[in-house]
C-alpha cells in the first residue's frame, strides 16, 4: 500500500506542475483543502474515490493514470513516454470499443426491425 501511495503522490504532483497549479490552486479547483493536497503529495494520507475523481477531473487525467508507476531512465529521470503511451492506448481502446458497440447496436436494431 505504501508504494501505491508513492505512485499516487508522484503522479498528482507531476500532473499538478504540468498543469501549472500550485497546491493551493489545485485544492481550490478540486474543492479540497490545500492541506489535503499537501498530505496526498507527502504520502501522509489515503484518498477516497470521490477525491480521486475530483483530482483526475481537474488534472485532466483518468483515475488509473494517477496510479501508474513512474519509469526511471538510466540517468534517473522520469520517463513519461510510457505514461503517455498508456494514456494513448486507453483512448484508442475506448474508441474501438465504442465503434464496435455502435456497430452491434445498429445491427441489432436492423434485425429487430426497430
Amino acid at each position: 500500500m505504501a508504494q501505491t501511495k508513492e505512485f499516487l503522490a508522484f503522479n498528482i504532483k507531476m500532473l499538478r506542475k504540468k498543469s501549472g497549479f500550485s497546491q493551493e490552486k489545485l485544492a481550490e479547483a478540486a474543492d479540497l483543502s490545500a492541506q489535503t493536497i499537501s498530505d496526498i503529495e507527502g504520502c501522509r494520507t489515503w484518498v477516497s474515490d470521490k477525491t480521486l475523481e475530483k483530482l483526475s477531473k481537474v488534472l485532466n487525467a483518468d483515475v488509473f493514470q494517477l496510479f501508474i508507476p513512474p519509469i526511471k531512465s538510466d540517468e534517473g529521470n522520469v520517463d513519461l513516454a510510457l505514461y503517455n503511451r498508456l494514456a494513448k492506448l486507453k483512448t484508442i481502446m475506448k474508441e474501438d470499443i465504442d465503434k464496435r458497440l455502435d456497430q452491434f447496436y445498429l445491427s441489432e436494431k436492423s434485425t429487430s426491425g426497430g
